[in-house]
């Protein structure tokens, strides 16, 4: 029986199968970015699906977003339970022709993405995680890693880049991690007028789409 969609976005090919890519949005929530990201996978040939872990709020300052995340973060459990469900959600939805799903998480997203890859390995196979950490331990984790970082971060600084890269050595995990010069956080959203570097981003996009189609099962 098949699992009813989650609230949140749905993209797919015009075939309507393909590899899955659960899309994890930033601390704005899902907005017209996360969407317009969906579509372009689902252009490629992927079925993409963004959760709504704010369930309609969309916030677009800095002050904003900091208080939706402070709002967010006694909701842990909960949260980390929709990205799961999500992720069964999607699993079901491309069927066992497409094994393992890829997770891109951007930020807030990133962090959830990489807690995900650690905590669902029977689903998650590959992770890109754009400016975002957070997991210490990624010894349970079956997936592989791509992640694009800024080299002018006060989030993300060097050192918590330093931090994730040891802990997935030390897990034996296949990982790719690239540092982009001249960046800031959210340097891949176009909205984000003040940080977007456009040619940093087509890059980190032709990078991704590689790591993603080389997965198992990808187009």
């Amino acid at each position: 029986m098949t699992q009813s969609q989650p609230q949140g976005y749905l993209a797919a090919p015009a075939g309507e199968t393909g590899p899955g890519v659960l899309v994890l949005h930033a601390w704005w929530g899902l907005n017209e970015t996360i969407k317009a990201f969906c579509q372009r996978l689902a252009d490629a040939g992927f079925v993409a699906f963004a959760p709504d872990l704010y369930h309609g709020k969309v916030v677009d300052t800095v002050a904003e977003a900091e208080a939706a995340v402070q709002a967010l973060e006694p909701q842990f459990l909960k949260v980390r339970a929709e990205v799961r469900e999500a992720a069964a959600y999607l699993s079901d939805r491309v069927g066992a022709k497409h094994t393992g799903l890829a997770v891109i998480g951007f930020s807030l997203g990133a962090f959830y993405a990489l807690d995900l890859s650690n905590g669902d390995p029977e689903h998650i196979r590959s992770v890109v995680a754009f400016y975002g950490t957070g997991a210490d331990d990624f010894s349970a984790s079956a997936a592989r890693y791509l992640c694009h970082f800024a080299e002018n971060d006060p989030f993300e600084p060097a050192e918590n880049v330093a931090h994730v890269a040891a802990a997935l050595q030390k897990a034996g995990r296949p990982a790719t991690i690239y540092t982009y010069a001249g960046t800031g956080h959210w340097f891949f959203e176009p909205d984000r007028v003040d940080a977007y570097h456009a040619e940093a981003a087509a890059l980190a996009w032709e990078r991704t789409l590689a790591f993603l189609r080389d997965q198992p099962g990808g187009v």
